[in-house]
């Protein structure tokens, strides 16, 4: 039930910093709307929470769940999980990827770790301190339950990884090894080399295929959801199933449930450039936005700080780096300008500048990603990168070896980081363990996403969004290895527990191909397409994708202005207008066709742009990776105005050409209080 936070509640004195006649720099850019609530948000003292909202959720029997169906979208960690353990239940599953096989989702990609508060090295790690520190990583914009129930549940996950055969990484006497991540001061990072997320999704993968063969689960590989088939209007609409292509075929299917998930992950290839794998993209979530899902905190990107530096225009993906390099690995750039073309190895220990450690001497190179990436930024700025030229600036730092290999010998870093270390030579041609590593930030995971309340349901009742594809536990930033947290924690133990309290209204009316809803959301589907196929345009798509990423990139990425916002939302807006009228698609939807996948995709990341611009315009203050330069401290830090923002920005879509309306969830924290972030 929403209700009032009790007086005990703390909020963080109101900034000083804040301007009395701070103006909103977004008026006329949205429509403010009513307030909205976390309706299934429960009572009582913090570490009670969850368990009581899982007895309060009602139970489905047995013989009632083989009557219900279930859709998930997305086979990564959360979709994975999620129908392992629904289809587990006894419930009907259909699981949707647009990959050849569910083991290619982007969670394979995922490197250096998973966090569970298990404190198996005794360093003061707990279920408490792991909240602490994601809601302080997080910059204090994440809700205070959401992310209790997170480190809560964060303890089983590593048990049911290690049923499942995940090899994780242990110690010489068999006991599973831990290693530090950014932002924190503990070890509780479980790993498997620089693998984890593949070895995290074959777990998974194998889970689901065990239902397959138990016919709990149906799988449909190279498949796209294009549309969300919302039934019903006002309070009694519910979401029914999806429209997807089949991507070898062309052929337009309908399937229909009584539920729907989305587990479709995040949207960084808004970029363009980013460590994303090329076909991650909004879609899924985007279709459920315009038919009433609402997005929230679209403008929380978090900039990766260890990833490879880009070499030129040619690029159209990223790579990157494990956070976890950061824990042997010294950061440095040099100090005079002067020395930025020398060999790394010829600057004396005295002309080198660890400006992390230098900054921040409490964590060091551990800083959180969005400071440690800020730093980086602000050097190459100074005039201080190293590594070639790009456009004639040098955007890149060191990440160093060599006091590590002294201290471990080089047998000892090959043990922890063999596999990483020999990718970056196989794309730079430099070995890692004789001239220091180059990074530079880059885009690499979304904070914001589809807005649903305590128990992941969306504002479209029977639409349920899991992992990255929501707005998460993470606030404005995200700590390494919480990711892969998040994901397993809501497919594995989260979901499975909320789902239920919906589906016992269930089985619901059927519907079928003939529904005046599925009807519509069909020929939506279809005439999209043949506009695609008609236009007969110019300009290729992935042109106009590559443009929308230098816009976002210049103006909404690693700092924002109001100018910048402004700039940015005027020339997506003429982008936009020109796609439309002007983009080529070539081929037909009979077979197996990219350019049209993408173009498909592409316009949903434009208009997905704008409304980040907005989001960002109209957030004027500086929080974990949402930089505002108007809003930062005397030392350049990030500046929040508590008074003003602390609050989730949930968007509704309003109809073409008509301005998002603004939602705004007030947050309020009953076991932390707010101040401001310090790892100094």
């Amino acid at each position: 039930m929403a209700h009032e936070m009790p007086d005990t509640t703390t909020h963080a004195d109101p900034s000083k910093d804040s301007p009395a006649d701070m103006t909103d720099d977004a008026v006329g850019y949205y429509t403010p709307g009513e307030p909205i609530v976390d309706t299934k948000a429960p009572e009582g003292p913090i570490a009670n929470r969850w368990q009581d909202r899982k007895f309060e959720a009602r139970l489905v029997n047995p013989s009632n769940r083989r009557k219900l169906s279930v859709i998930i979208v997305g086979t990564g960690l959360a979709g994975a999980s999620a129908a392992a353990t629904l289809g587990e239940a006894g419930y009907n599953v259909k699981s949707f990827c647009y990959q050849d096989s569910p083991r290619r989702a982007h969670s394979i990609a995922a490197q250096g770790g998973i966090n569970a508060a298990k404190n198996y090295k005794e360093d003061g790690d707990s279920v408490h301190r792991l909240f602490y520190d994601t809601v302080k990583g997080g910059d204090y914009r994440s809700r205070e339950s959401n992310v209790y129930r997170l480190a809560e549940v964060s303890t089983n996950i590593i048990d049911q990884c290690v049923a499942q055969g995940v090899p994780f990484a242990r110690e010489y006497g068999g006991l599973l090894d831990n290693r530090s991540f950014g932002g924190v001061q503990v070890s509780r990072t479980f790993y498997a080399r620089g693998q984890t997320g593949q070895q995290l999704l074959i777990g998974a993968y194998q889970a689901l295929e065990r239902q397959v063969a138990a016919g709990t689960v149906e799988t449909f590989t190279r498949h796209e959801m294009l549309e969300l088939i919302v039934v019903g209007e006002g309070e009694g609409r519910r979401a029914r199933g999806i429209i997807a292509r089949d991507m070898v075929t062309g052929a337009v299917e309908t399937h229909l449930a009584d539920v729907v998930v989305l587990a479709s992950g995040g949207y960084g290839n808004v970029f363009y450039l980013s460590t994303n794998a090329m076909g991650c993209n909004v879609t899924a979530v985007w279709r459920a936005h315009r038919k009433g899902a609402y997005m929230a905190n679209p403008c929380y990107t978090q900039i990766h700080p260890t990833c490879i530096p880009v070499s030129g225009a040619h690029q159209s993906k990223l790579t990157l780096m494990s956070e976890s390099l950061r824990n042997d690995g010294r950061i440095w750039v040099p100090k005079n300008e002067a020395d930025c073309d020398k060999d790394p190895r010829e600057i004396p220990e005295e002309d080198r500048d660890y400006y992390l450690e230098r900054i921040y001497p409490s964590f060091g190179n551990l800083v959180p990603r969005d400071i440690a990436s800020r730093a980086a930024k602000n050097v190459c700025d100074e005039g201080r990168g190293v590594g070639p030229k790009v456009e004639g600036v040098r955007r890149g730092v060191y990440l160093d070896f060599a006091a590590a290999i002294e201290r471990l010998g080089r047998d000892g870093i090959e043990e922890k980081y063999d596999n990483l270390l020999d990718m970056y030579e196989r794309i730079t041609g430099e070995n890692p363990y004789e001239v220091p590593m180059r990074i530079y930030p880059a885009v690499h995971y979304v904070m914001g996403g589809a807005w649903v309340d305590y128990d992941l349901m969306s504002t479209i009742p029977g639409l349920f969004v899991t992992g990255e594809a929501n707005f998460s536990d993470h606030g404005a930033n995200r700590l390494g290895a919480s990711a892969l947290m998040q994901g397993l924690a809501d497919g594995y133990f989260v979901l499975p527990h909320t789902i239920r309290d919906y589906l016992a209204d269930g089985p619901f009316e059927k519907i079928d191909e003939s529904h005046p809803a599925v009807v519509e959301a069909r020929a939506t589907v279809e005439q999209r397409i043949n506009h695609f196929l008609n236009v007969k345009g110019t300009r290729s798509v992935d042109s106009y994708h590559r443009e929308l990423g230098n816009i976002m990139w210049e103006y909404c990425g690693m700092e924002r202005t109001e100018d910048g916002l402004k700039k940015a939302i005027d020339l997506i807006r003429t982008l936009k207008d020109d796609f439309w009228r002007n983009v080529k698609v070539l081929g037909t939807n009979e077979s197996l066709n990219q350019s049209l996948e993408r173009a498909g995709r592409v316009a949903d990341f434009i208009e997905l742009g704008e409304l980040m611009c907005i989001d960002a315009l109209n957030r004027r203050e500086s929080c974990g990776g949402h930089f505002r330069a108007e809003s930062q401290t005397e030392d350049n830090e990030a500046l929040r105005h508590d008074d003003l923002f602390a609050y989730v920005a949930a968007w509704e879509f309003a109809g073409d050409g008509e301005p998002p309306i603004l939602h705004k969830e007030e947050l309020t924290y009953t076991a932390i209080e707010m101040k401001q972030r310090s790892y100094k």
